[in-house]
């Protein structure tokens, strides 16, 4: 009698240690446009005050974005934002997304983008005591660089980030071959800079943290 077929074994995918996020141009503020218009010398007095009032108007959610944070914590996933604006900019942005996702501590931070520090020290402030299943996410390069050189798997936002640089509105209004001739030009960008992978925007994260998730399965680094 022939012996019966054994059923393969499949390593279960491994979970993800923490997640790092770009704030301007990835969770919030669509085609990071407050990181254009503000002029870090003027923040005083009244012009401070009409600099909060410009940035509220882009303290919106992007596509995904708040969908994505919910399912990372019911996975128990810690996340943590970093930006390079002022903090009560950067915290006027921040609005929309849920509170438990952390900020990053600019004020320890030590070197600016793209030295790694931004990132070690946001892993630090998340009490993350390993490198392995980290992941950043932004749509600027200069962040996806720090990543880099961190350490970290990066995945970079073609669509949403400075390198379109389009409000939802002014994106939606042009034509199916500029919007995919921008995108293009964004993602070769990107992929030339060494990011790990490159989606249009949040909404399409999932599907772009199982395939990370499989190419560790498989033993692949960073």
């Amino acid at each position: 009698m022939p012996a019966p077929h054994a059923t393969p074994s499949v390593l279960p995918a491994p979970a993800f240690t923490a997640v790092l996020f770009g704030l301007s141009g990835c969770l919030v503020d669509f085609g990071a446009r407050s990181t254009a218009a503000l002029d870090h010398t003027t923040l005083s007095g009244a012009a401070r005050h009409d600099i909060h009032a410009a940035v509220k108007e882009h303290a919106s959610a992007t596509p995904g974005a708040l969908a994505i944070l919910q399912s990372l914590n019911r996975q128990g996933v810690p996340c943590a934002w970093l930006d390079e604006l002022p903090g009560p900019i950067s915290e006027c942005l921040a609005a929309p997304l849920e509170t438990w996702v952390v900020p990053g501590n600019r004020s320890a931070c030590g070197a600016a983008w793209p030295a790694p520090d931004a990132c070690w020290q946001a892993l630090m402030t998340l009490s993350v005591q390993q490198l392995d299943g980290c992941v950043l996410i932004s749509g600027d390069p200069r962040l996806l660089q720090s990543g880099l050189n961190a350490g970290l798997w990066t995945i970079g936002l073609a669509s949403c980030g400075p390198l379109c640089g389009l409000s939802p509105s002014d994106w939606q209004a042009l034509s199916d071959i500029e919007r995919e001739y921008r995108r293009g030009q964004a993602t070769l960008q990107l992929y030339a800079q060494g990011v790990h992978s490159v989606i249009d925007h949040l909404g399409e994260l999932p599907s772009c943290l199982a395939d990370i998730s499989l190419r560790r399965t498989k033993g692949e680094k960073p």
